[in-house]
């Protein structure tokens, strides 16, 4: 499980490549109710094994997130904004553990939401653009991309000073790649 769910709000320190990111989610306004569609273990199972056709922007793209994460909904308008059909679901903590663990995020590749489109997940805070190229290009070998921890400058991140960050593409075998540098 994902310790790092604190009072319904991400606030905790998690090790990236071996450095430690503090996580830090700004209370927002929710975009949606809470749901418990996914409390029971086959309701998660039907829900992760879910597909969304792939494709570019236009895609329907399904982010589970806290309801009082200010970043995260920054996130969702970014990928509003750049054509993508989004549908956000708030969830408890233990919920949103549950659905990183089907996803197979780990600690090190792990951000504050998580988002379901076509058949990748997307891990926190990567750029619209990228998720485009994915869809596109379909990569067998791939099931997501992640820019882990809470990176500023990145989509819904923006402000103060912005950080060079690699987004990373999260292979079948269970390791990363880079995928792209922004």
């Amino acid at each position: 499980m994902f310790n790092a769910w604190i009072d319904g709000r991400l606030n905790a320190t998690l090790a990236v490549a071996g450095i430690v990111t503090v996580l830090a989610c700004s209370p927002g306004k929710a975009d949606t109710p809470p749901t418990s569609q996914l409390a029971s273990t086959q309701g998660l199972a039907a829900h992760a094994s879910a597909t969304l056709t792939p494709g570019t922007p236009g895609t329907p793209v399904r982010v589970y997130k806290d309801a009082d994460c200010g970043c995260c909904k920054a996130w969702v308008q970014h990928m509003k904004d750049n054509g993508f059909q989004v549908t956000a679901i708030d969830e408890p903590a233990r919920v949103l553990d549950s659905i990183k663990t089907a996803h197979g995020i780990t600690q090190a590749t792990a951000s504050c939401h998580t988002a379901e489109v076509g058949k990748y997940v997307i891990e926190g805070h990567v750029p619209a653009d990228l998720v485009e190229k994915l869809l596109q290009e379909h990569p067998a070998d791939v099931v997501g991309l992640t820019v882990p921890g809470m990176v500023t400058g990145s989509p819904g991140m923006e402000g103060g000073t912005p950080e060079h960050y690699t987004v990373l593409a999260m292979m079948r075998d269970g390791t990363t790649r880079p995928y792209a540098e922004r």
